[in-house]
């Protein structure tokens, strides 16, 4: 990564946040797998600290909230007994709050799906807007008690809960496991305040523009993260991408540019400059194969 060219560079974070993955970047591009992997790794941590210097005094009118699974190293049924404690494999959930109007990602969080993590990604969200707007939720429990510590008891906050039904147990084929159920009720509640809308339907649609853009929450591959630090590195890369530099369809302009934060469409160029830049530049030891060797000589009567 070090001798890669700056177009090179371009060439490999496009592919990636085109949904590619590591293996079918590296063949088109031509740049080494493991070289591929450590620029998104970084790029990714780059992207994590922009979007905490971006996202921030926002006032978004209403926002929705939801999860998306994966998994890293291997889903949790394969999990085992001795490895039920480590926190970095098996499923993990990215929550998304997206902003309704201006459908920018204001802020999201990768981990277990449970009470703690909910209540740390309340509190990232609390510390970005500014003002009470309307939240809608689904049914995950622990977001009420977090929304009411966080945003008060006067917030105006929705539940929705779907309910799906179940044709047939018996499905194993893979053609149909993933296949959406119908919807056969929807139930809308209001947790506190007078939310005038309660609907996750922006986020959710969301989640699939996730999936599409990246290779590792696509299901039924083999493209899926083998190290949590990788994965939360590709999705701040797609978050960043998604709010920065891609024109929404509706919006006519990126998210970004709808909430304020920027005036212009970033160019892949753009971001890969930025999230380097906020970077520390590490020194590289020289291998001690190649130190040079001194070798002391006695010295002899002059």
């Amino acid at each position: 990564m070090n001798i890669l060219s700056r177009e090179k560079q371009i060439e490999v974070i496009a592919a990636l946040c085109d949904g590619l993955g590591v293996r079918a970047t590296s063949r088109i591009t031509g740049v080494n797998r493991g070289t591929v992997a450590t620029l998104a790794l970084k790029v990714g941590r780059g992207c994590a600290e922009l979007h905490d210097r971006m996202m921030v005094g926002l006032r978004p009118s209403r926002l929705e909230l939801d999860e998306l699974w994966s998994f890293v190293a291997k889903k949790q049924a394969r999990v085992g007994k001795n490895e039920l404690a480590a926190a970095a494999i098996g499923d993990q959930y990215t929550y998304v709050a997206l902003a309704a109007s201006s459908r920018a990602i204001v802020s999201y969080f990768t981990g277990k799906r449970d009470s703690g993590n909910t209540h740390e990604f309340i509190a990232d969200l609390r510390q970005r807007v500014i003002g009470s707007p309307e939240i809608s939720t689904d049914g995950f429990k622990p977001y009420q008690n977090s929304i009411r510590a966080e945003f008060g008891n006067r917030i105006a906050h929705g539940v929705i809960n779907k309910t799906y039904s179940v044709v047939n147990l018996g499905v194993t084929e893979a053609s149909r496991r993933y296949s959406p159920a119908q919807v056969i009720a929807v139930e809308r509640d209001v947790i506190s305040g007078v939310p005038a809308e309660i609907s996750t339907s922006y986020v959710e649609r969301s989640n699939l523009s996730i999936r599409m853009g990246c290779r590792r929450l696509t299901r039924l591959t083999n493209g899926f993260s083998k190290k949590l630090e990788n994965h939360c590195a590709a999705v701040s890369l797609y978050v960043a991408h998604y709010n920065l530099c891609r024109i929404h369809e509706s919006l006519r302009s990126t998210p970004a540019m709808a909430i304020g934060i920027a005036d212009q469409v970033w160019t892949i160029g753009d971001l890969l400059d930025a999230a380097l830049a906020t970077q520390p530049i590490t020194p590289t030891t020289t291998a001690p194969d190649r130190r040079k060797l001194f070798r002391v000589i006695d010295g002899g009567k002059y």
